[in-house]
């Protein structure tokens, strides 16, 4: 019998092979061409479902220790996977939606190692990553006010804010049905994109 825990967990999307790819030729230069069905399926199978990039633009310590101070300092829930990205990011992939939306919800974290605290940025990690530029993506808390109660359910909250862009949770209140005036989501959005009224 599934517990009540268990029953709030997300469920895993399944790692599976893609097959190889043959080599094609565009002006005598060689290429590889992927649809977009199998770079969703990578993404599965590299664990970057709820990947993250931390963002250090004043200094940071070593590898080895953002591995063991990330995950403590920034409260992460479960495991995660942290490595260099390049000069000033790192890859955090967290294994929970719980802990990828901790992590993009903050503006800012401070990893403290011995006497000095390190300024980290977290943004939202996708295939088309450039280190020079910034991300357009933010994580921002939509409001239904006088909705009536009967539509506070996921289903129907996560179907209005999806106009908006991809929800992620439900705050406190709207879950535990303790604010019938207003329904809260969590939504993650790209702010170059034009929002409907």
């Amino acid at each position: 019998m599934p517990t009540y825990a268990s029953s709030l967990k997300q469920p895993k999307a399944q790692s599976k092979p893609i097959p190889l790819k043959p080599i094609s030729y565009l002006h005598g230069e060689p290429q590889v061409i992927c649809e977009h069905d199998e770079v969703n399926q990578m993404i599965i199978n590299e664990n970057l479902e709820y990947a993250v990039i931390g963002k250090f633009s004043y200094g940071w310590p070593e590898i080895q220790d953002l591995q063991k101070l990330i995950p403590k300092q920034c409260e992460l829930k479960d495991e995660c996977n942290i490595g260099l990205l390049s000069n000033i990011h790192v890859l955090i992939r967290a294994t929970l939606l719980k802990d990828y939306v901790h992590l993009l919800s903050k503006l800012e974290f401070y990893i403290t190692q011995r006497i000095w605290s390190f300024r980290m940025r977290t943004l939202k990690w996708d295939p088309m990553f450039n280190p020079e530029e910034e991300t357009s993506t933010a994580i921002t808390w939509i409001s239904f006010h006088s909705l009536p109660p009967n539509f506070f359910g996921n289903e129907v909250v996560f179907s209005l804010a999806a106009a908006v862009g991809k929800p992620l949770q439900v705050d406190m209140a709207t879950r535990n049905q303790t604010r019938p005036s207003c329904a809260r989501v969590k939504v993650e959005v790209d702010l170059l994109r034009e929002f409907p009224k």
